[in-house]
């Protein structure tokens, strides 16, 4: 069979939290900042895509091909790791602590950043033919995108950034299915479309995901977008990093731990 019960897949989730925190700090960097470039790179596809074409719809149908090219590398994104090495110390592996899961999260995220960054630079070093033109229409898309996704939440205040969190929350919700679902499957190609959907989803209904945006913002102060690296942290980044977090571990990781490994006694109906 190319499909595994839950109380496999699940076990197979713990398992992989625990190689990453295990893993040395050499290979998370680069895995992170190969993830980060690689998932930056699919977000100005799907932009170029939506832009070129008119169709969001027809963007948001592609941009799966960069998060299952990272998978298969078996490249880390802090959305992964933010589901799968929190059951690694929740299912007592030895030598997990606190301490070595916020170690493996905050090195993922220095790599997811550093390689959204380099291709932020990259990018509109091209469109803008080494910064002597105005980058055209995928520019200037970026820049609105950039903007409305800041101050458009500032100007609502509490309520704004609360509505990121939100949106972190349920984008990790979908992603963290994706990365689920890719488990279940042992064939390659089950294992791309268990991921296509919910990232499809994700990215479709604007939700708020910590990588993209690593790339997003940056590449869109790069092009001159008018917002501030305060407002890029406080009314994005921040936000989403912490939506993304409970998203992934409440909404994912935990519900299936607790159901299909830590379950409780079947009821005696006799």
């Amino acid at each position: 069979m190319s499909y595994l019960e839950p109380t496999e897949f699940v076990t197979k989730m713990v398992d992989a939290g625990e190689a990453k925190v295990y893993m040395s700090t050499k290979d998370t960097l680069i895995r992170a900042f190969m993830a980060g470039a690689t998932l930056a790179l699919a977000a100005v596809f799907a932009i170029t895509v939506a832009v070129k074409t008119g169709s969001p719809l027809l963007g948001a149908v592609l941009f799966p091909v960069g998060f299952i090219m990272l998978y298969l590398m078996k490249f880390d994104l802090l959305t992964g790791v933010f589901t799968l090495v929190p059951l690694a110390l929740f299912d007592k592996r030895p030598g997990v602590t606190v301490n070595q899961v916020l170690r493996n999260w905050g090195l993922v995220f220095i790599g997811n950043f550093a390689g959204a960054l380099a291709v932020a630079f990259m990018m509109s070093f091209i469109l803008t033919v080494g910064y002597n033109t105005d980058g055209g229409a995928i520019a200037e898309k970026v820049g609105k995108i950039g903007e409305a996704r800041t101050l458009g939440y500032k100007a609502h205040g509490i309520g704004g950034w609360f509505t990121i969190l939100i949106r972190g929350m349920l984008c990790n919700w979908m992603v963290s299915m994706g990365v689920v679902g890719a488990m279940i499957s042992t064939s390659a190609t089950g294992k791309m479309m268990a991921m296509w959907m919910p990232i499809m989803l994700f990215f479709y209904m604007g939700f708020e995901h910590s990588i993209v945006n690593m790339f997003l913002f940056p590449f869109s102060m790069i092009m001159g977008g008018g917002f501030t690296i305060m407002d890029y942290l406080i009314w994005n980044e921040l936000p989403t990093v912490l939506g993304n977090l409970i998203g992934g571990t409440v909404f994912v990781g935990l519900p299936l731990y607790y159901t299909h490994v830590k379950m409780s006694p079947e009821r005696n109906l006799k």
